[in-house]
């Protein structure tokens, strides 16, 4: 029988994975036999070497896009391994490594194009991935932000919605991130981090920077929307599922979510991680966001209760609202309607300009 942090993994993002682009049958198949969190990440881990061998096989044979789309599950496994998983951070940085390698070895057979970004930051660095649509000298630019537990490695098919519609995106790893999470803890001011990262790309020539929107998901949908109420160069928001006061709540998430803020957060303890938390807040902040918002839920939200969600587009002055009746957490059981929206609606506001 599963442990709670098992229940408590499939139950709350079982969605997430097959959106991202986890096939339905690999979920099942590597969390069907999983009893002890402990063996979470060796199992996931192991999916993505399947994967990576699968697309090493197809590029051996000369089938680009074959290699391209299994290189993308292996970095979709590796991420899922270690995404909430913080019992032996040894393994965690292995599996972070791999995520980043197969999702590059991804971008050279799908996307060459796709480049990846390095920002100095207070002494360490940002990293990002930055693609743009093909045909285009000069698109708009979206910056794609993640939440507690999520990185630019699960970003491939989130972004295509975007570049689909002729938009370039930007998908950070910031403070408490992937990559840049070792050597930065996550903070409360993520417009600190989006300004370097705004400052960097303001030099390039192929994208739009006077056409910049920002998207978040998750703990992202805090990060937006705090990052454009002190970025003026932000000229349009998007904000799902985003937490409007986490501190109050911190305790009632999943052990393995309070765990992994601790980590990513660099404290010592889960009291310091509840402090650090109660730092979250748009009080004060949400009704600065002067430019026009989407904010985003769904109803069955278990993580971040719709309620909390909608009092961000009840500060902000141009914000609308959309729940989903039967959305769960960022919506990830209906794709087909949230991501459609944030994509089409994010890019009329940037080419209205």
């Amino acid at each position: 029988m599963p442990d709670a942090s098992i229940e408590a993994a499939t139950s709350h993002w079982a969605p997430r994975f097959v959106t991202q682009g986890v096939d339905p049958n690999d979920f099942r198949r590597v969390t069907a036999g999983l009893e002890r969190w402990e063996d979470w990440l060796d199992a996931w881990s192991g999916h993505g070497d399947f994967h990576d061998s699968l697309a090493g096989e197809a590029a051996a044979a000369g089938r680009d896009r074959t290699a391209g789309e299994a290189y993308v599950r292996a970095a979709l496994s590796h991420h899922f391994a270690k995404f909430v998983w913080v019992l032996d951070m040894d393994k965690h940085r292995q599996a972070t490594r791999r995520s980043v390698e197969s999702l590059r070895s991804a971008h050279r057979f799908l996307d060459p194009t796709a480049e990846r970004v390095e920002i100095p930051f207070e002494g360490a660095g940002l990293v990002g991935n930055l693609r743009r649509p093909g045909g285009q000298d000069h698109p708009p630019l979206v910056l794609l932000l993640p939440g507690l537990d999520s990185t630019k490695e699960e970003f491939f098919h989130w972004e295509q919605v975007f570049l689909d519609r002729g938009l370039a995106t930007f998908s950070l790893d910031g403070p408490g991130q992937g990559e840049t999470g070792y050597a930065l803890p996550l903070r409360h001011d993520y417009e600190v981090p989006v300004r370097a990262a705004i400052d960097h790309l303001s030099a390039r020539a192929d994208v739009d920077l006077e056409r910049l929107g920002v998207v978040g998901v998750s703990l992202g949908g805090y990060y937006a929307p705090r990052a454009a109420a002190f970025e003026p160069r932000i000229r349009a928001v998007v904000a799902v599922s985003g937490a409007y006061d986490m501190g109050p709540r911190f305790d009632d998430r999943p052990l393995i979510s309070r765990q992994a803020f601790q980590q990513y957060s660099h404290s010592a303890d889960l009291d310091e991680a509840r402090e650090k938390a109660m730092r979250i807040c748009l009080k004060g902040v949400a009704e600065l966001v002067e430019q026009p918002m989407l904010v985003v839920t769904g109803k069955l939200d278990r993580l971040v209760p719709w309620e909390e969600t909608r009092r961000i587009a009840e500060d902000a002055p141009r914000a609308e609202f959309v729940a989903y009746d039967e959305g769960n957490h960022v919506c990830n059981n209906l794709p087909y309607l949230y991501r459609p929206l944030a994509a089409d609606w994010i890019g009329e506001q940037l080419r209205s300009l």
